[in-house]
Formats: structure tokens, sequence, C-alpha cells
């Protein structure tokens, strides 16, 4: 797979390996990326993972196009969908309950917080100009079928948030891997498991370090 970057605007960082690998054992035929970006996601949960069906969802048109032009030149035009769209209007896109898992990298900072990019691309896979954690949380809920799990990469300062918008969503919180620069480092992301409708019961996993700066 060819993981060039383009000079300017969005460029993916090392958080679509992170979850591409903790998603890794999910074994369902169908799953969408929310805010797919470039479409990195996909492309490497298709090389991990036996889904025979995989759709990214992208707001901005310009990263959907580069997106597509991934998936042809990797030739997954028949196992992965780009669509140009908001995922707060995944209603009028999809039936409920169609997919059998949801991965996605949210914007991890709230407007307001933090200085937003000036290249607009980049400010959106930031900041949550195109909805906030909840939005993405409403969207997997709906998407997801019952059981199905949902797949998250996100900062710890927000952990309680997530965990607290999964459970009120009925996706109960299953695994929580921690991701450390090195060790001895403060965690700098963390990757959550949520199953619909599961039983109460979380699994904290040994730490990641990964010996890389991931701010």
């Amino acid at each position: 797979m060819d993981h060039s970057q383009p000079r300017s605007g969005y460029r993916y960082s090392l958080d679509p390996f992170l979850l591409a690998d903790f998603a890794a054992a999910e074994k369902g035929p169908s799953i969408v990326d929310l805010g797919t970006g470039s479409g990195i996601l996909p492309l490497l949960l298709a090389r991990h993972t036996p889904a025979r069906r995989i759709v990214g969802i992208e707001i901005q048109g310009g990263l959907a196009e580069q997106a597509r032009q991934a998936v042809i030149k990797a030739g997954e035009q028949e196992r992965i969908t780009i669509v140009q769209a908001d995922l707060r209007t995944c209603r009028e896109l999809f039936p409920p309950e169609s997919f059998d898992a949801v991965v996605s990298n949210p914007p991890f900072r709230q407007l307001g917080r933090g200085r937003i990019a000036p290249d607009g691309e980049r400010a959106a896979a930031r900041h949550e100009l195109h909805g906030g954690l909840v939005d993405f949380v409403a969207a997997a809920r709906y998407l997801l079928k019952q059981r199905g799990r949902c797949y998250l990469v996100y900062l710890p300062e927000r952990l309680a948030e997530l965990l607290a918008l999964l459970r009120e969503a009925r996706l109960e919180p299953k695994r929580l891997r921690c991701v450390h620069g090195h060790a001895g480092a403060q965690a700098s992301m963390v990757l959550v498991e949520a199953r619909c409708n599961g039983r109460p019961g979380l699994t904290v996993e040994k730490p990641l370090y990964v010996e890389h700066d991931l701010r």
C-alpha cells in the first residue's frame, strides 16, 4: 500500500494505524468509517480484516475524492465505497443497523479549545467543525447492528466524556487500551471498543508503547 501524503492540507497521523490494529480482530462482514479523511483506515481494514463491505463517510469533497483515488489505486473498489456526506445525515444515507462494526478517529478538539489550523482540511480533522463527539456516537449507534462493535481512538483527557456518551447511547465500553509515546510518558491516545447493547464489563489492556510523538 502506498502511504505517500500531500505536502499541504490534510495529512493522516499514526492514529488510523493504531485503530486498524486495535480493530483487526473484527470478523463482521461490513464496516463503516465515520470521517474517513483520505481513506487510509478503510484501506488498512481491507488488509487486516475479512470484511467484504467497507464504507468510508467523509464530508469534505477534496478528501473524499482523494479517498476514492486511493481505493482505485489499491484495487479495492469491490470492497470499499467512499461516500461524500455529513455523518449527521446518516439516517438519510442508510437504514438503521446497516453495519456489523463502526470505526472512527473523530476530531479531538472542541471549538474554542486550541488554535484552529489555517488549512480547512486539517482544521476539520482536528476540531469539531462538522459535528462533535455526540454526533459521532449517535451515528455509530444508528448504524450498528445489535451486538455490533464500535472502535474509536481519542484523547485521554476526554475519555470520561467519551465513555459517558457511549453508555448513554447503549454502546457499552468493553475494551480499553492506552497508547504512550514511550515508557514513563503519560498516555497520549486511548483506544476504546464498545458493543451495542453489550453487558457491563470493561477490560483494560496493557499499555501500548510506540516510541513516537503522538501529538
